[in-house]
């Protein structure tokens, strides 16, 4: 994967500008390929998307200069506060886990070889977490700003539906392959996408159904990342975007989510569902296009229907049903897993507490809640920095087009938001550390840019011998 990456970012660098945005985002979704491996690390693991991101901003940059990734992070604009909070985690990384040596415990991963590493219960030290979170974070920044210079130069909010679209694709491609390679033998097939050195629970089952983790750890991975897609492809077909497409992938998302047997997808999407059907309800009731009454129609009467008609009329399914659903979410709070994140929950509290309400360090804990990850890893200035930077995001205004465009601008906006919270709800609900993926910050930047119109661009005028020729900031019609 190191080697396809490398070739990867090579053909970014030859090709025109307009290709390197879909070969990034395509890249998140390998979650558990490693490209290279840092044995001074202790065999951290650098994966295919934070290899790639070196690509991206090189042929960004050769494109566009510096100007529009540094206006990215202009005073009270959403970069300066990522800016701010990055310096802050950076910060905390170096001097915290020093300056509070020993106060308190805290969850991390302790590397026992250079093969495997389990996570576990330590005094808080400085260590190798520290460091590799430190790196996910200056990453994400980097995402967010050449994000936002690939928009500001191209202006085409086009790009970002058809990179989704292609990635909600390969998903589901790799969902499929990886239960039918599970069923039949064959899984050797795909450890060439499971390279990261971290636990991989790739081969359980719950339920009799097989636990879909695609190109993941996990499926509570797999799980947050296809939410993501789901909110996204779902808003797009809501808005008439490429309906066939859009349409037919957001129902074998739906589908892959329902059949990952995570929690993750079953409490995101009793989140997830109810706020696409509001956004769907005000759309219909309004003049735009951003409605779908059979959307609405379904959520209120069909699936209700099909449900109490099955349950009825084959009460042993319903008795499945419950006993399943028991297993996942009723009693999930007695299971050992459930145990092990309370006690994550419980100690990132307490180094929260014990550090003053300023955190023991980026990378110093572990958590089961992007909260309390934040609490104790940046302290409450950390939380406050986040709240900030992902509310003037999802508050970004839309951008002034004309008519066609606008609609594609509008409707790619409205997406990457439900995309980002949908990330956020996943996170909130079993998040484990700080990095929350490049597409979070990607989806991020892509908003902000489109956010703005299109750039302004240098129209010289003609010539005189003699004369300097006058430079005129003209808007493009």
């Amino acid at each position: 994967m190191g080697l396809v990456t490398v070739l990867a970012g090579l053909f970014i660098l030859a090709a025109p500008v307009s290709w390197a945005f879909p070969f990034m985002v395509f890249s998140t979704l390998f979650g558990a390929a490693a490209a290279i491996s840092l044995p001074m690390l202790g065999g951290a693991s650098v994966l295919v998307p934070n290899l790639l991101l070196v690509f991206f901003t090189l042929r960004v940059f050769m494109a566009t200069g510096e100007g529009y990734m540094m206006s990215s992070l202009r005073p009270q604009s959403p970069g300066f506060w990522l800016l701010i909070l990055t310096v802050l985690g950076i910060f905390s990384a170096i001097y915290f886990p020093r300056v509070f040596e020993g106060l308190t415990e805290t969850m991390k991963v302790e590397r026992i070889s250079s093969s495997r590493n389990v996570i576990a219960l330590s005094p808080l030290r400085f260590s190798a977490s520290n460091i590799t979170q430190a790196v996910y974070a200056l990453g994400g920044l980097i995402a967010f700003a050449v994000s936002f210079a690939y928009f500001r130069h191209l202006a085409k909010p086009a790009h970002l539906v058809t990179a989704i679209i292609i990635v909600a694709a390969a998903d589901i491609a790799f969902a499929i392959a990886d239960v039918v390679t599970y069923f039949t033998g064959t899984e050797y097939l795909l450890s060439f996408v499971r390279t990261a050195n971290y636990a991989l629970l790739t081969a359980a089952e719950k339920g009799g159904l097989k636990r879909i983790s695609g190109t993941f750890a996990e499926a509570s991975a797999f799980s947050e990342y296809t939410l993501v897609l789901f909110a996204i492809i779902t808003s797009l077909w809501l808005d008439r975007i490429r309906s066939w497409a859009t349409g037919l992938l957001a129902a074998l998302l739906l589908l892959s989510l329902l059949l990952s047997t995570s929690a993750t997808a079953l409490v995101g999407l009793a989140i997830v569902i109810p706020f696409l059907w509001i956004r769907s309800w005000i759309g219909s009731a309004s003049t735009t296009t951003s409605g779908r009454p059979v959307f609405l129609a379904a959520c209120l009467l069909v699936i209700p229907v099909t449900l109490v008609s099955i349950f009825v009329l084959v009460p042993s399914v319903g008795q499945q049903v419950h006993e399943f659903l028991d297993m996942m979410l009723l009693s999930k709070a007695e299971s050992q897993s459930g145990k092990e994140r309370f006690l994550w929950n419980a100690m990132a509290y307490e180094a929260f507490v014990n550090t003053f309400g300023i955190g023991a360090g980026l990378g110093s804990a572990r958590a089961s809640s992007f909260i309390l990850v934040l609490l104790s890893n940046v302290g409450l200035p950390g939380l406050i920095l986040f709240v900030i930077f992902t509310g003037s995001i999802l508050s970004a205004p839309r951008p002034a087009l004309a008519d066609g465009e606008a609609d594609v601008a509008n409707a790619a906006m409205r997406a990457g938001k439900c995309g980002l919270i949908a990330l956020l709800i996943g996170a909130c609900t079993s998040g484990t550390v700080y990095d929350l993926g490049l597409l979070f910050y990607l989806i991020a930047g892509s908003i902000a840019a489109i956010s703005m119109g299109r750039s302004r661009v240098l129209a010289p005028q003609a010539v005189h011998r003699d004369v300097r020729p006058p430079i005129d900031i003209v808007e493009p019609s």
